[in-house]
């Protein structure tokens, strides 16, 4: 048997002889070694799946599912936690909003009532601050951090709250009480026509005791309080004529007599300055003046003393 080479120059071949034994075992070989891999291969592809994998694989995914249901859950609850954070502290902000505005209220009022420079103390305008910038930046607050500073602000809120409430205490006492000093003349304009103490009588030519002093001036002028206080008196009083009294407390009155008209009413609370009726000669007097008395629990003092505080 010769077996016959032939190369890419077709006028150059080469050939083998080979005996018919070594053809047929070569033949044999190469039927087994080709029946062996299909045999293999055909039973290879019958073999169904092991079991085992596919169970591996099945737990592998509800255990994926597991742990992604899990972190849903701790997503949610995150939220739900950080948005009831957010709502506390935006409850809290509102609140201190609140408050702030109440003190600037406070210290607006209390710079009026002290006559401070309202340039100087203006609670309508942001407090100035500044400073130069950090190259280095800065982190954000966290929420317990920022709950912290809320805290303290908010302490010191309460801090601030209590001082301005003392101040404003004291401050409206000294207001009250200066409100109530008696001092100053009851007539914007007149002149002094007859003094406290012993006197000859105008109309019986006697001597007599008068308990205030009389200034005298223009008919229908105004009469004003020289002091705040709660008015006891209002109308016809025998030899007074019209007349109003005054209590300023502590035990001290005024007195504002022969008045042509009153224009306040017991209980009236009246401030100092304020006009209390016009000047006229109603009761026992001579012409257009006010008759002015100042009493301590009932006693007569010379309104003198009180008129010239207000030079003091």
């Amino acid at each position: 048997m010769n077996i016959i080479f032939v190369g890419k120059n077709p006028g150059k071949s080469r050939s083998l002889h080979v005996g018919f034994a070594v053809a047929a075992c070569t033949l044999f070989a190469g039927a087994v070694v080709i029946g062996g891999a299909g045999w293999i291969g055909y039973r290879m592809a019958s073999k169904a799946p092991e079991p085992v994998a596919y169970g591996a694989s099945a737990s592998l995914v509800k255990s994926w599912e597991s742990r992604l249901s899990d972190q849903k859950a701790q997503l949610q609850h995150v939220r739900e936690t950080t948005g009831q954070q957010v709502d506390a502290l935006t409850l809290r902000l509102g609140q201190m909003q609140g408050r702030l505005l109440r003190l600037d209220a406070l210290g607006q009022r209390l710079v009026e009532s002290a006559h401070l420079d309202n340039g100087e103390f203006d609670f309508d305008q942001a407090p100035a601050v500044g400073g130069p910038e950090d190259p280095g930046g800065g982190e954000s607050f966290q929420t317990p951090e920022l709950s912290a500073m809320i805290d303290q602000l908010d302490a010191r809120i309460s801090n601030r709250e209590q001082q301005l409430r003392l101040l404003d205490q004291l401050l409206s006492r000294e207001r009250i009480e200066e409100e109530r000093f008696v001092a100053g003349r009851p007539i914007k304009w007149g002149w002094l026509s007859s003094h406290y103490g012993y006197r000859t009588d105008p109309f019986t030519g006697k001597r007599a005791w008068h308990s205030g002093v009389d200034l005298a001036g223009k008919e229908g002028s105004d009469i004003i309080a020289v002091a705040a206080g709660v008015v006891t008196w209002a109308g016809d009083r025998h030899g007074y004529g019209n007349l109003v009294e005054v209590d300023h407390g502590n035990g001290l009155r005024t007195r504002y007599a022969h008045c042509k008209r009153v224009d306040v009413s017991v209980g009236d609370v009246v401030e100092k300055g304020q006009v209390v009726a016009q000047m006229g000669s109603t009761g026992r007097s001579t012409g257009p003046h006010v008759h002015f008395e100042v009493r301590r629990n009932g006693k007569a003092l010379d309104p003198e003393d009180y008129i010239q505080r207000a030079s003091r």
